[in-house]
């Protein structure tokens, strides 16, 4: 069961029209890939997909699950949206219960066990290794884990276990962690426990009807069998604009510190048909991802370039994330940026600002057109709307 109905309402501009799990990445992809990848390189193919947030962009984009060999005639990729029942009414209200109102889904196709997963997250991972751990543990729940800085261990649910495994504590997001061993939201659970526990979860008006805040909790409190399920690989939950920009950085670096090109474990997309790039005689490129459609007659470093990018002469472009359709007139600077689809940054302006003193990333939202001469400036996150308004108040 794939959670991907987030609002992802911390990354701004860049969610206004768009979930989160369709959020592109890495110059070809989309959030939602390295999941349904992990999937599939795992051998797991029947997956609910629960969209809720708009959902257009990213139902076009899943459609059948055929990028991902999910699209099958038993099992397969269901998208499993909000739905009025019954005894169903309102939008999911939170991730147990959205799970909650597809127990008709998890009964029609009687697995043993289930995998709760989140689309919001960058990272591969075998999830039958995972499932091997939680048999021969024979738990009820297993939860993924991973060692984080504690500086950033508040964002989590934070968990600590026994040296065999079984979780003794779990607390989500606290504001003074005991320790930095922070839940992945990857869970797999016993079928049976699970739909016990969503049964009495949605009898609990108290309740959040959340897997961290209720769940989890209240599993511990009955003494269920649960057992941590130690991950070292690379993760990265994009959440925020500054994790979000991190993790397309952590792509550039010789070697990066998370690997795409990884003939083991494939990352699929059902991204643009192949169009050829142009790097013209003053055009330049360090460290970069260039992607399909590109023009660049400019400088480029340490940056990530989606389709159709077009950088013009004089141009420079550092450390920052262009989306598709995006162009970048002669003259222009910008660095530390986030530019969403179809932005023009206008001859000579000038987005963003070096940080050599920490400055914030500053983005850009869909369709923006930055005109000629103008300055914006560090951790500014500005839709088309608010640049129009800016522009006029300047004039």
């Amino acid at each position: 069961m794939l959670l991907a109905g987030g609002q992802g309402s911390r990354l701004y501009t860049l969610t206004e029209q768009t979930a989160k799990p369709a959020v592109p990445f890495g110059g070809k992809y989309r959030i939602i890939d390295f999941t349904l990848s992990n999937l599939a390189n795992s051998g797991i193919d029947t997956v609910g997909v629960l969209t809720q947030y708009q959902p257009l962009v990213l139902n076009e984009y899943i459609g059948n699950g055929q990028t991902w060999d999910l699209d099958r005639m038993q099992g397969g990729l269901r998208i499993l949206p909000p739905y009025q029942g019954k005894c169903v009414s309102d939008w999911y209200s939170g991730t147990a219960n959205a799970v909650w109102q597809n127990a008709n889904f998890l009964e029609r196709y009687d697995p043993e066990d289930v995998l709760i997963l989140s689309g919001d997250h960058i990272y591969k991972m075998d999830y039958g290794l995972m499932l091997a751990y939680h048999r021969k543990q024979k738990a009820d729940c297993t939860v993924a884990a991973i060692s984080v800085p504690y500086d950033t261990a508040s964002r989590y649910g934070i968990l600590m276990a026994e040296a065999d495994g079984r979780i003794r504590e779990f607390e989500e997001k606290p504001s003074r962690p005991k320790s930095n061993c922070a839940s992945m939201g990857v869970y797999i659970f016993q079928r049976q426990v699970l739909l016990e526990y969503l049964h009495q979860d949605d009898a609990c008006e108290e309740s959040t009807h959340d897997f961290g805040r209720d769940i989890i909790p209240r599993m511990l409190a009955e003494g269920r069998r649960m057992f941590m399920y130690p991950f070292r690989g690379y993760w990265k939950d994009v959440g925020t604009i500054e994790s979000y920009w991190e993790a397309n950085m952590d792509l550039l670096g010789k070697p990066p510190r998370f690997e795409l090109h990884d003939t083991d474990w494939r990352i699929m997309s059902g991204g643009q048909p192949h169009v050829p790039q142009s790097i013209g005689k003053d055009g330049c490129v360090c460290r970069s991802i260039v992607s399909e459609g590109c023009e660049i007659d400019g400088y480029v470093e340490n940056t990530v370039l989606f389709h159709n990018v077009n950088i013009k002469k004089g141009a420079v472009v550092r450390h920052s994330i262009l989306m598709d359709d995006v162009t970048v007139e002669a003259g222009a600077k910008v660095e530390y940026c986030i530019l969403d689809r179809g932005v023009t940054i206008g001859s000579c302006a000038c987005v963003g600002k070096t940080r050599n003193d920490g400055a914030e990333i500053t983005v850009i939202g869909a369709d923006a057109m930055v005109r000629s001469g103008m300055r914006i400036g560090a951790g500014n996150c500005m839709n088309r709307e608010a640049i129009a308004a800016l522009e006029e108040e300047e004039t």
